[in-house]
């Protein structure tokens, strides 16, 4: 079944947001012109609670950007954003929220970061995602969504362990760091990820 997966396409990853992704708003409506190719459409959504630990805010003395010791893990102390029940966390209203089946949420534990959208960043606690996606036949998927190197390039290597077949669309996505999606680019072509235009569907 051909999958669309949608990664956090939310406000405050747009332009004027709180971790504002260069032309995030553009891929919008590339996103919705190549929705009906699709048999099966998944959203997830950033959903952090306030007093979320990867936010610099809570962590006196760190500034953001800063990175930290997090039970083990390492994070990245962003600025807040997508914090539960706030406009920032709202999926663009252009988005064709018809077509989306699901939401998955991640990111709600205040204690640790989630930036796959299969497993949070200590791979503890699934989020559901790949047994939904086994349960409706989904092996073939495709992601989009923000930001390109970090959600999106976490949930679709997660899908690669998973053992789906994946493919990146690229005009479909942004990064935060141009120079870090271009190596990670190489690199899952050297894992025989498909990386794809949407004019190619």
């Amino acid at each position: 079944m051909k999958t669309l997966i949608i990664v956090d396409t939310q406000y405050d990853f747009m332009p004027g947001g709180a971790l504002a992704v260069a032309k995030g708003d553009a891929i919008v409506p590339v996103i919705n012109k190549m929705l009906p190719e699709f048999d099966l459409v998944v959203a997830t959504q950033d959903w952090h609670p306030a007093n979320h630990k990867s936010f610099a805010s809570n962590h006196p003395g760190k500034n953001t950007f800063d990175k930290i010791d997090l039970h083990g893990t390492e994070q990245v102390l962003w600025p807040d954003h997508c914090v539960q029940g706030t406009k920032g966390a709202e999926l663009h209203h252009d988005l064709d929220n018809e077509a989306i089946t699901a939401i998955f949420r991640k990111g709600m534990n205040p204690e640790i970061d989630s930036y796959s959208a299969f497993n949070d960043n200590s791979k503890q606690s699934p989020t559901g995602l790949a047994g939904y996606l086994r349960e409706k036949g989904a092996d073939d998927l495709y992601f989009c969504g923000l930001a390109a190197d970090i959600c999106v390039y976490f949930t679709l290597t997660d899908a690669l362990e998973e053992g789906f077949k994946v493919t990146l669309i690229d005009d479909a996505t942004r990064p935060l760091d141009k120079k870090a999606y271009e190596k990670q680019k190489q690199d899952l072509a050297s894992k025989r990820v498909a990386i794809i235009s949407s004019q190619e569907l």
